[in-house]
């Protein structure tokens, strides 16, 4: 793994060149809708979506990212689903789920479900689709989600039967995130990804929409599936394209000119109060929950090889002087015009356990930068002089104010005297790749939650087999997040919540630095855009 590192030295410095490969596409995308807002096949009544987010993976095994599951949440069902403007989940394609003892939990399917190819959705289907995503473990995949599940049975055609490790009131919840869609097991691999044409042409879809045409990160067609069965309603708009522009400012022009009818992730900050003064859009708030954070590569970090107690004590004190000098208030105000706030914990303001580990424990105690508290920090760990810090990030997709973000936080570093940084910047595509692979010491990540609880911002980072892969493997906090998943009783669960996050302040895993809001922009002749604390993006509530 250090070999990985060393020869990916080279490259800092060097912007990725597949940057600049998504402008002709963009260009195209751009030419191909104009005409102002009439869908793929035509339909005056159709939907136009525009987003600069990626699609990692089609398949829901191979991605943990908000643009795949954006995709996969239109197509794919789910046991529990958030119904429009409500957090709390329902049965989806069943009648029935509930725990009928602490470990156990049993749903109910319905009866005569069908995928969009007429083939048959049952239990067995059911159980392929959560024993694959464990088995193929893919490093971009949702499988940290599913730590506690245990084993599944599947009696008889419309029963599922899921046994856990432990208690788990977040359970129905997960059934709900990017782990829960259900697959067709005649047309998706059970050891290893299918690919997006495989999944297209096989039209194994039991959604609100089905995938006509789909051309990865550039243009997906999508039609109302007739065939869906579940607890949202059916879809309101027959077709939809959705379109993927390669930069912010493309996006902005094409809702103004009506090329897209919505426009959803992600656009600047400037873009979208420039916007709010369009009298031909309308700007959508919707609830906080997105957190921006850096991620420590326990490994490739300075002082991670963990081979003694002195280096790991001093890759500690470089974590803890990182989080002395951090300026969250001026990343805020100054990159994000305060579209974003600073946030000190992993576990956002609003949700209930919350606390503020990194404002009490780091810097002045009051959110302010402490110099002098980091050189002592490093002092007593024996670190003298410079310490070089390698942080990478991605701008094509976490927006462009990242290029002023990860700027601002270098200058904030090398201000201290403590630090010098190179930062570099890659394409999400290779990115998505190259972090599970120890390529980066420290990088960006953002987090846009699965469900509206704490353990969503504790489990996927935290626990043994996190989706993070950064090393960070704590007995204590791995605890901690079991028994606040066992534990019924609010009070107590909200104080066990609150000892995770300030056991993870302790040691920093990952360094969070802002919350953000939800937002899209649509035509005035737009209507049905739901942003909810369910925090998915449904086109099936949207018209024209």
């Amino acid at each position: 793994m250090a070999s990985v590192f060393t020869n990916h030295r080279a490259t800092w410095g060097k912007r990725a060149l597949a940057l600049g490969a998504g402008a002709a596409a963009t260009a195209l995308v751009l030419t191909g809708c104009a005409g102002g807002g009439s869908g793929g096949s035509g339909d005056l009544n159709g939907l136009i979506i525009g987003t600069t987010d990626k699609i990692t993976s089609l398949d829901p095994a191979g991605s943990y990212d908000n643009g795949s599951f954006a995709v996969q949440n239109q197509v794919f069902p789910f046991l529990m689903n958030t119904p429009t403007g409500s957090p709390d989940v329902k049965p989806d394609i069943a009648t029935k789920a509930e725990f009928t003892d602490p470990t156990t939990y049993t749903v109910t399917l319905k009866k005569g479900l069908e995928f969009a190819n007429g083939h048959k959705l049952t239990s067995s289907d059911v159980k392929f689709s959560f024993n694959r995503e464990i088995k193929i473990n893919n490093p971009n995949g949702p499988q940290s989600l599913l730590a506690n599940l245990k084993s599944i049975d599947t009696p008889n055609d419309t029963t599922v039967v899921f046994h856990l490790d432990h208690a788990d009131q977040t359970w129905p919840q997960v059934l709900s995130s990017p782990a829960g869609p259900i697959v067709d097991e005649e047309v998706f691999s059970a050891d290893k990804l299918t690919s997006a044409d495989d999944i297209v042409k096989g039209n194994a879809f039991a959604g609100q929409y089905v995938i006509k045409t789909y051309k990865e990160n550039d243009l997906i067609s999508y039609e109302a599936n007739p065939k869906y069965d579940g607890v949202l309603n059916k879809a309101k708009t027959k077709d939809v394209t959705g379109q993927y522009f390669t930069k912010e400012t493309d996006l902005k022009l094409a809702v103004q000119k009506g090329d897209v009818d919505v426009a959803y992730r992600s656009l600047t900050p400037t873009d979208i109060a420039s916007l709010r003064k369009d009298s031909k859009l309308q700007v959508i708030d919707g609830p906080g929950g997105e957190i921006r954070y850096v991620v420590f590569n326990f490994k490739t970090q300075p002082f991670g090889t963990g081979q003694s107690d002195a280096d790991e004590a001093k890759a500690l004190a470089v974590r803890q002087a990182v989080a002395d000098v951090v300026d969250r208030s001026a990343l805020a105000k100054e990159v994000y015009n305060d579209t974003y706030t600073p946030v000190y914990s992993m576990v956002p303001d609003g949700l209930t356990g919350a606390a503020t580990p990194f404002k009490s424990m780091y810097g002045d105690g009051n959110g302010a930068p402490d110099v002098d508290k980091a050189k002592k920090t490093l002092s007593d760990a024996g670190v003298s002089g410079k310490i070089e810090l390698n942080i990478q990030y991605a701008p094509d997709h976490y927006g462009s104010a990242s290029d002023d973000e990860y700027a601002l936080l270098k200058s904030q570093l090398e201000a201290s005297g403590l630090f010098t940084v190179n930062i570099q910047s890659t394409v999400y595509t290779t990115y998505a790749t190259e972090r599970t692979k120890d390529a980066y010491p420290e990088y960006q990540l953002g987090w846009f939650p699965d469900f509206s609880d704490a353990d969503n911002y504790l489990s996927p980072f935290f626990t043994k087999d996190n989706f993070v892969q950064n090393h960070y493997d704590d007995p204590t906090i791995q605890k901690l997040i079991a028994d606040e998943q066992e534990e019924s009783d609010k009070t107590k669960r909200a104080d066990i919540i609150e000892q995770a996050q300030e056991r993870q302040a302790s040691q920093i895993s990952t360094l969070p630095l802002l919350q953000g809001k939800s937002v899209a922009v649509a035509g005035k002749d737009v209507k049905g855009v739901e942003l909810d604390a369910s925090f998915k993006f449904r086109y099936g509530t949207i018209t024209k």
